[in-house]
């Protein structure tokens, strides 16, 4: 069985879970309509995705 051999120190550890942070989810405000939305998602609203219209708007 493995054991450590010496204690890991509360920075070392600390280094080792500097990534494991939740990332933050890309929101940006339409230009058209001002709501938000997800980057790189069609507007349910308004259906519009990259200038064209993908959807019927809803009502």
């Amino acid at each position: 069985m493995a054991v450590p051999k010496r204690k890991t120190s509360k920075s070392r550890r600390n280094k080792r879970r500097s990534h494991h942070r939740i990332s933050s989810i890309n929101i940006v405000e339409d230009k058209k309509s001002g709501e938000y939305r997800l980057s790189h998602h069609i507007d349910l609203k308004t259906g519009i995705y990259n200038g064209r219209q993908i959807l019927e708007p809803k009502k």
